[in-house]
């Protein structure tokens, strides 16, 4: 199984995930994997299209970088 470290998570988060996992009669771990495991098991598909739109946003990518991005990958592209 894999290990997951989160950081810098909001003081706020923290405490709504505290007080949440306490209402399950949980630890915060245990109720951390409880909601990734409910997100993710319910069959929703994670759409490539809608992760890297949402990427794009939160890194404020532009058309113009976006651009330079496809003319670097053409410029080395091993098989044109």
């Amino acid at each position: 199984m894999a290990t997951l470290r989160v950081r810098n998570l909001l003081d706020s988060v923290y405490c709504a995930l505290k007080m949440r996992a306490a209402q399950h009669g949980r630890s915060v771990k245990a109720e951390a994997r409880a909601i990734l495991v409910l997100e993710f098991r319910q069959g929703k598909p994670i759409r490539l299209g809608d992760a890297l739109a949402a990427l794009s946003r939160s890194t404020k990518l532009k058309n113009r970088d976006a651009e330079a991005l496809d003319q670097a990958r053409k410029r080395h592209q091993l098989f044109p």
